[in-house]
């Protein structure tokens, strides 16, 4: 029976960048991952989405391109060559991280993980390969990084023809004429605005009040204003309640007493935790789901850590993956007697972006948390209409928000709609991560012409002393 020193079940970015550190550490690691390297993330998720996020923008622009003084006779898409674009820009970097295993000769076990069980000082794995044969590894340690799957709803089942999953979306090798998004989250909100850009007739229903209710409440009204801009119905405190399909239509039926007619249903409500592992005489505590853990990411097993979407703090790419780094110095310290400074990571000051058009970004709390906390706050904002570079560049929607303490003046919260919010937004996650004040932040020189001064003008709006603002 092969032993490792640790072994890391899932290779998505929270399981493979973990067995990179460790084996950088010179630590003995191997990965179990069932499909290939790169999880949900890099093969049905934030990658390809956003080589089909560049599509959508270009095209867009393209469609608007007299207003830049040129002329263009006519545009259309070619989706067959949108999808093998999606799908090299995919094999490129799965490829890449495979190379790199590869060269670090870190195990890649193309099996699944079907049992864990102990085994005095050590735990025992079986897995289970394509051709259903069964296979006994064993390890000192464990990091359970198995990522989490799309929900369904009971009378909705996902059939990869016409209701789909946000993997089965991806799959999708032409444009339906309409397509009905069921969810107004991030995955929801991001899908209906590709798609609609590229000319599908899109219609989002969401049972909640607003769309990507998690976020600032003015940044969620400014994101509903836009996609109906744009052309998006949506049928907002309203839920599907039945819905008839023969081959080639749908109807659904809502409860706002409307109907909808569409070829395809995107059904996105939430992820589950995916934990299909038989824990042998193991009691792996739960809470919602998911699996408790530390602040270290410690599970109640002696010498078993979980990262990622199976823990239920954030289910973002970065999230996992900062937590597998730090779980990788734990062990370091662990093993190779280290004396590593372990961080304590504050999942509020991680940045969260949504690609929609306009592009959505947030660190930190939201204008209503802040007060519900500290009570009196301070608020600085500044619109991307009044930046010359916004002008520039033909995209002037939108604002950036910066929240601080009134009693310190500490940075708590910075929120940005509008273009390259998601890029922009890194400067918050520094200012949170580093507790910064407004009075630190004065040392900053931004540069000109940018986008990140809509940042600085927010900052100095705070105090009230934006230059170009009333």
């Amino acid at each position: 029976m092969t032993h490792f020193a640790v072994a890391i079940i899932g290779g998505g970015p929270g399981g493979y960048v973990s067995a990179i550190r460790l084996n950088q550490y010179g630590i003995d690691v191997a990965v179990f991952e069932k499909e290939r390297l790169g999880g949900v993330c890099l093969n049905h998720g934030c990658i390809p989405t956003k080589s089909l996020v560049k599509v959508a923008d270009l095209f867009a622009e393209i469609k608007e391109s007299e207003n830049f003084g040129i002329k263009v006779n006519s545009s259309q898409i070619d989706y067959s060559k949108v999808w093998e674009r999606k799908n090299s820009i995919v094999e490129r970097l799965v490829s890449g991280v495979e190379y790199l295993f590869q060269r670090r000769n870190i195990p890649n076990i193309n099996e699944l993980v079907i049992q864990i069980e102990k085994c005095e000082d050590h735990y025992k794995i079986i897995s289970r390969n394509r051709e259903g044969e069964e296979s006994s590894y064993s390890a000192d340690y464990l990091i359970l990084a198995t990522g989490s799957i799309p929900q369904q709803l009971p009378f909705m089942k996902f059939d990869e023809k016409q209701i789909l999953s946000s993997k089965d979306l991806l799959k999708m090798q032409e444009l339906p004429n309409h397509l009905v998004v069921v969810g107004g989250g991030v995955i929801g909100c991001e899908f209906a605005s590709i798609y609609q850009q590229m000319g599908v007739e899109v219609e989002i229903v969401e049972l909640l009040p607003k769309l990507v209710f998690n976020e600032d409440e003015e940044i969620s009204r400014r994101l509903a204003m836009a996609l109906k801009k744009s052309g998006i119905k949506l049928h907002l405190k309203t839920a599907v309640e039945s819905i008839e399909k023969d081959e080639n239509q749908m109807i659904l039926k809502l409860s706002n007493g409307k109907e909808i007619s569409t070829e395809k249903v995107l059904v996105s409500v939430g992820r589950a935790p995916n934990l299909d592992i038989d824990f042998k005489n193991l009691e792996l505590k739960l809470e919602n789901g998911f699996i408790r853990i530390s602040d270290k990411m410690e599970t109640n097993l002696s010498n078993v850590f979980a990262i990622g979407d199976i823990t239920g703090k954030l289910m973002l790419a970065h999230s996992a993956s900062k937590q597998g780094l730090i779980v990788a110095d734990i062990m370091n310290n662990k093993i190779n007697a280290d004396k590593k400074e372990i961080i304590n990571l504050n999942y509020e000051n991680i940045p969260k972006c949504i690609f929609t058009n306009p592009e959505i970004g947030s660190v930190g709390l939201a204008e209503q948390q802040a007060q519900e906390r500290f009570g009196d706050i301070l608020i600085g904002k500044f619109p991307f209409s009044a930046n010359g570079k916004s002008l520039g560049i033909g995209n002037k929607f939108g604002f950036a928000k910066v929240i601080a303490e009134t009693k310190d003046h500490k940075i708590v919260g910075m929120h940005i709609i509008g273009p390259q919010a998601t890029e922009l937004i890194a400067q918050g996650g520094i200012f949170l991560g580093t507790d910064a004040k407004i009075e630190d932040l004065k040392k900053i020189v931004f540069a000109h012409p940018t986008l990140s001064e809509v940042v600085m003008e927010a900052i100095e709006d705070l105090e009230k002393l934006s230059i170009h603002k009333m």
